[in-house]
């Protein structure tokens, strides 16, 4: 069973001058899974997401990711291990296409990005495998548009697209629901569902009506800890869990 976990976090605590933000945590994510984390305002999730994305550093507690051990490893380590963090470290510059974005983080992925003054037809020869990215994410008829013009859900698919350039084996989503209509959130959810297939995806999501057709597993965390796992009829029943939402809702 050992194996079949590609992340883990064991005694995971992070205090801030006194306050413990989060206290404890066990966390196993299983390969080719969506696992989501969620919880009600103030419950630690965003100091967990960022303790696991290495862009805070853990008072206590050990991370592993595929059999490696991460805690003292920088957000950069760990993206060339394959762990990418979504929507926070996906550039998308607004007065450039949406091709010319793609082909940008492909660069990226070979360790070019800073190389501009490479020939266009250098460049030109990474269009292909930015074309596909842009069709998988559903931006095909966008490709020439200025990302800058892109509505915000379209935005967010950009970014995914620019995240899948980098070829994660594991995709870390902070929020990838936030502030979007509902027809964005439909588009979005079939995305993550499409890209998730050959990969693993841990997601922090205050939507819990996509939290409940969309993940595999979820763990909620309420003051810090971790209040409950499992999948979402499990956990949408625990008395604990409806205690630690009343009054939040389940928009």
């Amino acid at each position: 069973m050992g194996e079949d976990i590609i992340l883990s976090a064991n005694g995971l605590s992070k205090e801030f001058k006194g306050f413990l933000a989060v206290d404890g945590v066990n966390l196993k994510v299983r390969r080719g899974t969506i696992h989501a984390l969620i919880g009600p305002n103030g419950a630690g999730k965003t100091t967990c997401f960022n303790l696991l994305t290495k862009f805070l550093s853990p008072t206590r507690g050990t991370i592993v990711y595929k059999g490696q051990d991460i805690t003292a490893r920088k957000p950069a380590d760990i993206a060339r291990l394959g762990l990418i963090r979504s929507f926070q470290i996906s550039a998308v510059f607004p007065h450039m296409s949406v091709l010319e974005n793609v082909r940008i983080a492909l660069q990226r992925s070979r360790n070019d990005s800073f190389h501009f003054w490479r020939s266009e037809r250098a460049l030109n020869g990474m269009n292909g495998r930015a074309r596909e990215l842009v069709d998988a994410v559903g931006l095909a008829e966008f490709e020439d548009i200025a990302a800058g013009e892109l509505s915000y859900g379209r935005k967010r698919a950009l970014e995914i697209a620019t995240t899948l350039a980098l070829d994660p084996e594991m995709m870390l989503l902070d929020e990838p629901m936030a502030g979007m209509t509902a027809e964005d959130v439909d588009r979005i959810s079939q995305l993550i569902r499409r890209v998730s297939k050959d990969r693993t995806v841990l997601m922090v999501e205050h939507n819990l009506s996509v939290v409940s057709t969309l993940s595999d597993y979820i763990t909620v965390l309420a003051r810090g800890k971790v209040l409950a796992e499992g999948d979402y009829p499990t956990v949408s029943k625990d008395p604990r869990v409806l205690e630690a939402y009343i009054g939040v809702g389940h928009a």
